[in-house]
């Protein structure tokens, strides 16, 4: 054993016990102090032996069972509900009905419209001159687009509505 620990340690290694301090400074066994001068001594590290010394007084690694990390699991994605139209990157809830879809839809655009317009409003007022309505360039173009949308959202249902019937 005594021969292992004279071997010349490899990369690999250093990054290895690099590890297992930053692990030991999460979990409060080292300080940021200590914690560097051990570093600085791991990558300068030439045999295993040096690299036992940097870790010496470190209990290893936990084992998975005693770990109180827990691997997150992601959640699925919900499943698109039959004949729903394509992702607009609005969340619109799925089982509403027309009416609270399109506001659903439509609530992001009113907001900014309710903060834009009474700026430019106030800006008329205090200036004296109506250059142009500015608020228009943003909620012009979005607003054709949530319009766009609208109109998909009402095709659908009044295609699912006379698909019901045909049952």
């Amino acid at each position: 054993m005594d021969g292992q620990r004279q071997m010349r340690a490899a990369d690999r290694d250093r990054e290895a016990t690099a590890e297992r301090l930053r692990v030991a400074l999460e979990e409060g066994r080292l300080g940021l102090h200590e914690y560097d001068e051990r570093l600085a001594r791991a990558y300068g590290a030439r045999t295993y032996a040096d690299l036992d010394e940097v870790v010496a007084d470190l209990p290893g690694p936990a084992p998975a069972e005693r770990s109180a990390v827990v691997p997150a699991t992601p959640a699925p994605p919900p499943a698109p509900e039959a004949g729903a139209p394509a992702p607009t990157g609005v969340e619109v809830p799925a089982g509403s009905d027309a009416r609270s879809r399109l506001l659903h839809l439509w609530m992001p655009w009113l907001r900014v419209a309710a903060v834009l317009l009474p700026i430019w409003l106030i800006s008329v007022i205090t200036t004296g001159h109506v250059a142009g309505v500015w608020p228009l360039w943003v909620l012009g173009p979005w607003g054709g687009l949530v319009l766009m949308q609208s109109v998909g959202l009402i095709g659908v249902d009044h295609g699912r509505k006379r698909h019901d019937r045909r049952r």
